[in-house]
């Protein structure tokens, strides 16, 4: 089973039963689906698996269903995130432990210090253990932008740092990163949904996906496309997806994504406080975008070669 950072990778949603307790049996599910349709891994207690909500033990109870379920069918990534480095550094000796096969490696939290201060934490966790690791730039959830020289400097000290998680929504970011590290020393994963299809040719090889969890399929069918460069049937995919796919990318986007995995019985849109369900107008607008686009769903029609 090897992680080679490569083709779409969940970022997967946590489950909750009505008790807001974290629901194993489905979370195992779930993560079996979707490797079944043709994801390459996953990658829990990210934002959108409402990490920062999750007690220390949920998190190693998490990486263990996730890594249990799969049985080395397909790495399970883990997301560190925290407020300090002290528990940053736990997070990834707890995933390395429980048998993660990488880490997404955040900013910490709250505080986004300057560049001394954010290259200090994250060369802390990326050197706890020795698992591969993909470092998270999204300037707009974070507050921190992980400059391409800076990503150079990182990945010049560090050896395990083999990838990045492009979510700064600015696809000329792809190609000035690839412009300074080559592919085979640090690959590029996009990390907003809805630029998938424009960062493939700048030189992305991988997609950290959000309504994967509802649609995988259709996920990897249009990632496929796109990189085998069918544009016409990948364009027919893209235009079809995209109401959903922006979804990903505003606040509310855990709430959405949960909805949609209701809506087509993969999931239920239970999320846990600060965050509520959805209601009234944001809960009608959404509805209707997601009955069209169960309407309209093309068949399985995108054959890739």
């Amino acid at each position: 089973m090897n992680l080679d950072w490569q083709g779409v990778i969940p970022a997967i949603t946590t489950p909750f039963r009505d008790d807001l307790s974290v629901d194993h049996d489905f979370l195992a599910r779930h993560c079996r689906w979707l490797i079944d349709n043709g994801c390459t891994g996953i990658v829990a207690l990210g934002s959108l698996g409402e990490g920062a909500t999750l007690l220390p033990r949920e998190k190693g109870e998490i990486l263990r269903t996730c890594v249990r379920s799969l049985a080395q069918r397909a790495p399970v990534v883990a997301g560190v995130a925290a407020l300090s480095t002290a528990e940053a550094v736990s997070i990834a000796e707890d995933a390395a432990a429980a048998g993660c096969r990488g880490l997404m490696v955040l900013p910490p939290y709250v505080y986004p210090g300057d560049w001394r201060e954010i290259k200090a934490h994250v060369s802390a966790v990326i050197r706890a253990t020795d698992l591969p690791c993909m470092l998270y730039n999204n300037p707009i959830a974070y507050g921190v932008d992980f400059a391409p020289h800076q990503v150079l400097e990182l990945a010049d000290e560090h050896p395990n740092l083999l990838a990045i998680k492009e979510s700064s929504a600015d696809v000329r970011r792809v190609i000035a990163l690839r412009e300074l590290i080559p592919e085979q020393r640090l690959r590029i994963l996009v990390g907003v949904d809805d630029a998938i299809v424009e960062s493939i040719p700048m030189g992305a090889v991988g997609w950290i996906a959000g309504l994967a969890n509802a649609f995988p399929a259709e996920s990897v069918a249009l990632f496929e496309l796109t990189r085998n460069r069918q544009t016409s049937q990948a364009l027919a995919l893209y235009h079809w997806f995209l109401p959903l796919l922006r979804m990903d990318t505003v606040p509310k986007f855990v709430q959405l994504i949960k909805l949609v995995q209701q809506e087509v019985g993969m999931g239920s849109s239970r999320v846990r406080p600060p965050r509520l369900p959805l209601e009234g107008d944001e809960l009608e607008d959404a509805h209707s975008i997601i009955a069209k686009a169960l309407k309209d769903k093309p068949a399985p029609v995108f054959q890739t070669h």
